[in-house]
């Protein structure tokens, strides 16, 4: 009995042999476990991964879809200011004046919106006030009318107003010619916008 108690302290050999045993069947136990859930959690994983990259492009397109809106929205900011700059002036071809000079304005680092000229930058309203000035054609006319323009019109000077109950069958030709002038004239002065 002494034997078998010191053969047990001493880790004998039926000892060893039963403890190696269990330690083999729980690390064979562990790895069979593992390499049971190891494809779920690679497959988790992979999912996962795919989940996030999906997710960051997503993100990405939202930031460029930000920024070309951001940059639609100030061009149109920048041409409204511009434009109704111009129209203040008293510019009469808007479109041709904005044409003109929308290269040449920008907004500056302070947000505010300059021209670059050779004596540097100026504020937009100094520009444009400026290119008025050097543009005069953009402005409306100061003596109205143009070569061949009459003071007044033939109708102010008749009194002409038509009135269809002076038409009727059997007219004398005169008062048919005379009335078909006061139409004719009528409808040139309507499409010149007098």
């Amino acid at each position: 009995m002494e034997q078998e108690h010191e053969a047990r302290e001493a880790g004998g050999p039926k000892d060893g042999t039963l403890r190696t045993v269990i330690q083999e069947a729980i690390q064979e136990f562990i790895a069979a476990q593992r390499a049971k859930d190891e494809p779920a959690y690679k497959t988790e994983l992979s999912e996962e991964r795919g989940r996030r990259e999906q997710l960051e492009r997503r993100l990405n397109e939202l930031i460029q879809e930000n920024e070309r809106s951001k940059r639609v929205a100030e061009e149109a900011e920048r041409s409204s200011a511009i434009r109704s700059e111009l129209q203040r002036l008293g510019v009469t071809k808007v479109d041709l004046g904005f044409r003109a000079v929308k290269d040449d304005i920008h907004r500056s680092k302070d947000g505010r919106l300059v021209a670059r000229t050779d004596d540097g930058d100026v504020s937009m309203q100094e520009y444009l006030t400026r290119f008025t000035r050097e543009n005069p054609e953009l402005l409306p006319a100061r003596i109205p009318g143009g070569s061949g323009a009459t003071g007044s019109h033939p109708n102010a000077a008749q009194g002409g107003r038509i009135d269809l109950a002076q038409i009727r069958p059997g007219m004398d030709r005169k008062e048919l010619d005379q009335i078909r002038r006061e139409i004719a004239q009528a409808i040139t002065h309507s499409f010149r916008g007098e």
